[in-house]
């Protein structure tokens, strides 16, 4: 028979209350149970843990022994639970969010709104940066990224995935000419993207990829001007569904090479190793993969 928690737990709380009856007052149970379940603990570890009778209390020495090993252990499991009770009641005060700027003001800026209307005592603290931000030393409960994360000392859970496509503006493909072979690009303005400056792209009908670095005219690192610069009629560039989708709707871009697409960005919500998820920051995980879910520009294949 292996020792339970809850027995362990209450001899801890025997040991320093140094009575079994201050120990069934304090935890609200009745004499007999705690007996009982000292008895149990005792049987499991096969020794005695307590000295006691009417005058007389004290620990034995495997009793002593128990109590170092397992006190503090007890302490930390014991404030988890209680902030795990806590924060499932509470669904308000402080969340502190990070996400990249294009993404999180760009197609997603509905869903904060969104989930601010259905959490009003939510304070939310939206920090927006295209760099990654190191989520401890800024005190960050949960971000969202792009990309799975290389560093191990985060927790990741995927929400969406969202393809890429080349595309530049009806104006700009008139004047230069629009390419029907992926080699006549070289002879083409390019405007990247810096994130995604090696293009994998994959050809759908017969499901060949290949890997190029092209020579940029013009490399930015932030995705709402390489849109801008495309829609200008500055060159041909790649980016993703969500950023091109309206530019495509109003005539602003023109699909090129559409049978070949680029790499799928993946969306990840992250959090850091070791700092427990509050209930705020779970229930904003859950709202993001509910609300990216629905969208079909993130869960839309290549081709």
């Amino acid at each position: 028979m292996k020792p339970s928690f809850d027995d362990l737990a209450l001899f801890i709380h025997i040991a320093r209350l140094r009575s079994l009856a201050a120990a069934a007052d304090s935890l609200k149970l009745p004499a007999a149970t705690v007996t009982r379940r000292l008895k149990r603990l005792e049987q499991a570890f096969g020794y005695q843990l307590i000295r006691r009778s009417a005058r007389h209390f004290s620990l034995t020495g495997e009793g002593e022994a128990c109590y170092q090993t397992y006190a503090g252990l007890i302490d930390e499991l014991e404030q988890v639970t209680q902030r795990l009770n806590r924060d499932s009641r509470e669904m308000s005060g402080q969340l502190r969010v990070s996400a990249p700027t294009n993404l999180a003001a760009g197609f997603l800026r509905p869903m904060w709104t969104a989930f601010m209307k259905a959490y009003p005592d939510v304070r939310l603290e939206l920090m927006l940066s295209n760099r990654t931000e190191d989520m401890l030393e800024q005190r960050i409960d949960i971000a969202l990224r792009i990309g799975p994360q290389p560093d191990s000392g985060l927790y990741q859970k995927r929400l969406g995935r969202v393809c890429t496509r080349m595309v530049a503006s009806p104006e700009y493909l008139r004047e230069a000419g629009e390419p029907v072979e992926l080699e006549q690009l070289q002879d083409h303005r390019i405007a990247v993207f810096k994130p995604l400056s090696c293009w994998t792209l994959q050809h759908a009908p017969t499901g060949r990829s290949l890997s190029m670095h092209p020579t940029p005219s013009a490399l930015m690192d932030d995705l709402s001007l390489v849109t801008q610069f495309a829609c200008d009629g500055l060159g041909i560039t790649l980016l993703p569904d969500n950023e091109i989708q309206r530019p495509l709707k109003d005539g602003q871009l023109k699909i090129v090479l559409p049978e070949w697409s680029g790499p799928r960005r993946e969306i990840f919500a992250v959090w850091p190793d070791g700092r427990l998820l509050n209930a705020r920051a779970r229930c904003l995980r859950d709202f993001m993969e509910e609300y990216i879910g629905r969208q079909p520009v993130f869960q839309r294949e290549t081709g």
